[in-house]
């Protein structure tokens, strides 16, 4: 579903049927009040970029949000885990490198 900002993001949730006006962020669950979570986080939300560049069935995101300073500044705090290699995903954008290797048109060639 296109988020208020534009962006197409598989984990927001909008019901706008018969005037109904709710929207909600699937990612991060039910653990997370409704209170916290505003749509103003979706402007700066690094899922959708993660979502676009990698399309890995293996890789399983995890969302907090993330307080700022005197909780003025909340942003989304992503984290990512391989469920083929069992691994915490250092760069959710790239991989873990295991399940996708690179093509050899992308490896150095020795010469």
């Amino acid at each position: 579903m296109r988020t208020p900002y534009g962006q197409e993001c598989q984990y927001f949730y909008g019901d706008y049927y018969r005037g109904k006006n709710h929207e909600e962020c699937r990612l991060l669950g039910s653990e997370v009040s409704l209170s916290k979570w505003t749509p103003k986080l979706c402007k700066n939300c690094p899922v959708p970029s993660i979502l676009q560049a990698n399309a890995c069935p293996n890789m399983i995101l995890e969302g907090k949000i993330k307080q700022g300073f005197l909780n003025l500044n909340k942003n989304m705090q992503v984290s990512a885990f391989c469920t083929q290699t069992k691994t915490i995903v250092r760069e959710p954008h790239v991989g873990c490198g295991s399940c996708h290797p690179f093509p050899d048109v992308f490896l150095k060639k020795d010469e």
